[in-house]
């Protein structure tokens, strides 16, 4: 079986949580409809930004479950990597039962495999379970990068469709791009403000941090680049460019729930380790927000 690449826009979900920390379903359950409503073309729930590192594997199937049945015609991408490969095999068939129409896999972090371990990883899962998957390369917070020997040996894998690519190094991704184009094989961007560069290299869209708070925008910025039409989707990365610097003053996803919180959409709070924003980095996205509505 071939599955399609996957283009456009994909956010990757925020996870609500009430005041004791507990996920909000209700609250998540719209959060996902209005993001279809605002015209994505798939979400990427229990990712990073969705702090799935902080849930444990029910409370991760509980929100994909969530997710699924709130939505009607985009395909949910469920985070469902680790480090070890057996686990993340349960994740990703778990995923699959809650209805899930890919995956978004993780490098392995901390022990830190060589290539060929990294490959046979990611061949393993993708081997196991039958759903379109996306390799994600965030070395910043893996300490491993994936190479581009191994990802572009991992393309010709008929369940490996995807590429996240959020290392911030644009030539090591558009050699990706580049060495890649004959196969069934996209490559997102992960970086907010390198998706123009990207999609104009070649790239088919983004897994966005942004999109949580401004859909509609993100959605026509990358509209129009994938048209060609860059004289519009340049104008779009202005209205945008402070946001997509203000969303990662700190760690994300501290500033983006924050701005969730601004916007009324859901509550800021996370769950430890990770801390409230900065109150001088909250006023600053306060006024990044508010120029936006004008």
């Amino acid at each position: 079986m071939t599955h399609d690449t996957f283009t456009g826009v994909f956010p990757a979900m925020t996870t609500p949580f009430d005041d004791d920390e507990r996920i909000d379903h209700d609250t998540l359950r719209d959060h996902a409809q209005r993001l279809e409503t605002a015209g994505v073309d798939g979400l990427v729930p229990v990712g990073t930004t969705g702090e799935s590192a902080t849930m444990t594997h029910d409370e991760h199937i509980e929100v994909v479950e969530t997710v699924v049945d709130a939505v009607e015609d985009v395909p949910v991408i469920a985070g469902s990597g680790s480090n070890n490969t057996r686990e993340a095999i349960d994740l990703s068939e778990r995923s699959a039962d809650a209805g899930a129409d890919g995956l978004l896999l993780i490098s392995p972090y901390y022990n830190n495999p060589e290539p060929a371990g990294m490959e046979h990883h990611f061949r393993t899962i993708a081997d196991a379970v039958d759903l379109p998957q996306v390799i994600y390369n965030v070395p910043s917070r893996t300490g491993r990068d994936i190479a581009i020997e191994t990802a572009v040996s991992l393309a010709s894998h008929e369940n490996i469709v995807g590429y996240k690519a959020a290392s911030g190094d644009l030539n090591r991704i558009n050699e990706v791009i580049e060495r890649t184009r004959s196969e069934n094989f996209g490559v997102l961007s992960g970086d907010d403000a390198l998706t123009l560069p990207i999609i104009a290299q070649g790239g088919t869209g983004c897994i966005s941090v942004s999109a949580n708070v401004e859909p509609e925008r993100t959605v026509a910025l990358v509209g129009a680049a994938l048209e060609n039409d860059f004289d519009r989707a340049r104008e779009l990365q202005y209205e945008l460019g402070d946001l997509f610097r203000t969303l990662f003053v700190e760690t994300n996803p501290i500033p983006i729930n924050e701005a969730m919180e601004i916007r009324g959409i859901h509550s800021a709070t996370m769950r430890s380790p990770l801390s409230p924003l900065q109150p001088e980095h909250r006023e600053r996205l306060e006024a990044v927000l508010d120029e936006l509505e004008r």
